[in-house]
């Protein structure tokens, strides 16, 4: 009689379902693939919550699931995308990020060999980035039940003293600011998904620009809001700025940054860049008389800007709650909210 051990065997090259079932395997694959990059002092604890101690103050929290299709793009993957967004998430709230939570479903016959330069690029992008991953969790689906992976990523800070950031904060005479080019991340995507070539390859901006945001925020009080400009790109951003704070935005089309590449791209596939998603762009609005300065402060970080950040228009009391861009010939249209997602799984 031939006898076969019904336990399955723990070498192999590929997710199995029984990594997610939270036996010997499950043990194997937290040990073998996520302690080696996220390892620190709380997670080594494998216990069901991280215990952590925050400074006094206000406390920022958020999360956001990651979905994008390819995992693998020009200038990043799933995993820096998902810290970076997390990141910049808080960031852009005024708060200090410091401690991040990684959930991961993945498809069953995932290979290991991708989840592990998966994995490897957030630990990166946390150290970069000076936060820590101290929790997460993992699921096994069966295969045709995801698309290889997705990840959700929480991520608490601590809200700096004397920061209010809000889109009702808006005045007139406000300066509008981006802290660089336009477009980046949908454009590398979309091309990677399409299999599309141009002269000069389209690589995603996905950074964290917490060290940049703090070094805004600690030179220049007189900010009022920042939004990082992702799904929909700045139009959706411009615009809910505009309606939460009943004021009107006119922007400078020859003042917006894209690169010839982007431009390219989405006159292509019949797309306006302004409603392409961004992962490591910043939109600010100060008052007007500090726009300079913030300006240098974004040039002096020209890591995260590529040399482009630019003043690209201002809070206005007219038409409230709507944005106009001023063309270069001198007429004005609308820029409106996209009604839906032109570009799906880009994040």
């Amino acid at each position: 009689m031939d006898l076969q051990c019904p336990a399955p065997l723990s070498r192999h090259e590929t997710v199995q379902m029984a990594h997610g079932a939270g036996g010997v395997m499950s043990r194997e694959l937290t040990r073998n693939v996520f302690l080696p990059f996220f390892g620190n002092s709380m997670l080594d604890m494998l216990d069901d919550q991280a215990r952590i101690s925050l400074e006094s103050g206000n406390i920022a929290f958020t999360t956001d699931t990651f979905v994008v299709s390819p995992l693998f793009f020009p200038g990043g993957n799933i995993g820096d995308l998902a810290v970076n967004g997390t990141v910049n998430d808080l960031a852009v709230g005024g708060a200090l990020p410091l401690y991040l939570s990684a959930g991961f479903v993945i498809e069953e016959g995932f290979r290991l060999s991708g989840l592990t330069k998966i994995v490897a690029a957030m630990a990166d992008a946390a150290a970069e980035a000076g936060v820590s991953i101290v929790t997460g969790d993992t699921k096994v689906v069966g295969k045709g039940q995801c698309d290889g992976i997705f990840i959700n990523t929480s991520g608490i800070g601590v809200i700096r003293d004397g920061v209010d950031l809000s889109c009702n904060n808006l005045r007139e005479g406000d300066a509008i600011l981006v802290s660089g080019s336009l477009g980046d991340h949908g454009m590398a995507v979309m091309t990677a998904r399409e299999g599309l070539s141009f002269q000069s390859e389209i690589a995603s901006d996905t950074m964290a620009l917490n060290r940049m945001i703090s070094s805004i925020l600690h030179e220049v009080p007189e900010v009022h809001a920042m939004r990082d400009p992702t799904r929909g790109g700045l139009a959706s951003t411009l615009n809910e700025l505009a309606e939460a704070s009943g004021k009107g935005i006119v922007i400078e089309e020859d003042c917006l940054p894209v690169k010839p590449e982007v431009q390219g791209a989405c006159e292509l596939l019949g797309i306006d860049p302004l409603t392409v998603a961004n992962e490591g762009k910043v939109v600010v609005a100060v008052r007007g008389d500090r726009a300079e300065k913030v300006l240098r402060i974004m040039q002096s970080h020209e890591d995260a800007t590529s040399g482009r950040a630019s003043i690209i228009g201002a809070v206005v009391n007219e038409h409230p709650g709507m944005v106009i861009v001023r063309t270069g010939l001198g007429g004005r249209r609308i820029l409106e909210m996209p009604l839906g997602e032109q570009l799906p799984r880009i994040c």
